[in-house]
Parts: structure tokens; C-alpha cells; sequence
């Protein structure tokens, strides 16, 4: 299989995940572009710091998950496990890019807002290239 594809979505979470451990422990930097707000700019969610601890140690395992089918380690987790984890997890990211058709992805109504402006810039084209990435390795692997 192609080394450079899951090498790649390892360092994608690996600093998705540490963006994440940084805003946890009381970093500012770019966090007013990466909640969903609505027309008025007032958050259209209010994030606890369990939320963001729990995403953080997800994207790390998912990058993990994608170290492990590089090939460059070995664990102990089942086939039926891996196999399962890599069609679910580019799964929730194409998912993620199309949106939930108000606040996130490229079908969304709120259009004019700091985040939605950078979510369609850079947030839903990130989770469809890692979904299309993802689904592309799992297909190369058959």
C-alpha cells in the first residue's frame, strides 16, 4: 500500500488533535473561527472543555489508526476493528464536509459569519479531502 497517503492523514490529526489539546489548556489563537456562530456572530454552540479533551484523543487515535495501516507499526487491535475504523472514519468526515444544512459544511444557510467563512474555506474542503484520502487507502488495500 501506499505509504504517503496514511502518513499523511497521521500528521492531519496528529495536528488537528493537537490544535485541539492546545485550545484546551486555554489557547486563544484562531479559536473565533472554528465555532459555528449564527448571523449575529453569537456562538450557535457552547463547547465544554470535557468536549474538546474527548475530540482531541479521538483525532489522535485516528491518526494512530492510519499509522497502524502505514504499516510502520503494529498493535493489537483486531482486523475486523481496523477494518471497520477505516470505512467509518472517512465516512464522518465526508459527512462533515456536506454539513449539518445550517452552521457547517458546504450546504449550509449561515454564509457570512467569521466561521462559516472559514469553514468554507478551509474546514469542509479538510474533511473531504480526508475522507476522500481515507476512502482511497481503504480501496488500495483491497
Amino acid at each position: 500500500m501506499n505509504l504517503i497517503l496514511p502518513l499523511l492523514l497521521f500528521l492531519i490529526f496528529t495536528v488537528l488533535g493537537g490544535f485541539h489539546f492546545y485550545w484546551l489548556f486555554g489557547g486563544i489563537w484562531g479559536l473565533e473561527k472554528v465555532i459555528p456562530a449564527k448571523e449575529n456572530e453569537n456562538k450557535a454552540l457552547s463547547i465544554p472543555k470535557f468536549a474538546t479533551l474527548i475530540v482531541a484523543i479521538v483525532l489522535i487515535l485516528f491518526g494512530l489508526h492510519y499509522l497502524l495501516k502505514s504499516g510502520l507499526i503494529n498493535g493489537f487491535v483486531s482486523n475486523w476493528i481496523t477494518n471497520l475504523a477505516s470505512w467509518f472514519i472517512p465516512s464522518i468526515f465526508i459527512l462533515r464536509a456536506i454539513g449539518d444544512f445550517n452552521y457547517v459544511g458546504f450546504f449550509k444557510k449561515t454564509k457570512n459569519t467569521v466561521f462559516a467563512k472559514a469553514d468554507s474555506k478551509i474546514f469542509s474542503p479538510l474533511c473531504l479531502t480526508i475522507g476522500i484520502i481515507g476512502m482511497l487507502i481503504q480501496i488500495m488495500a483491497k
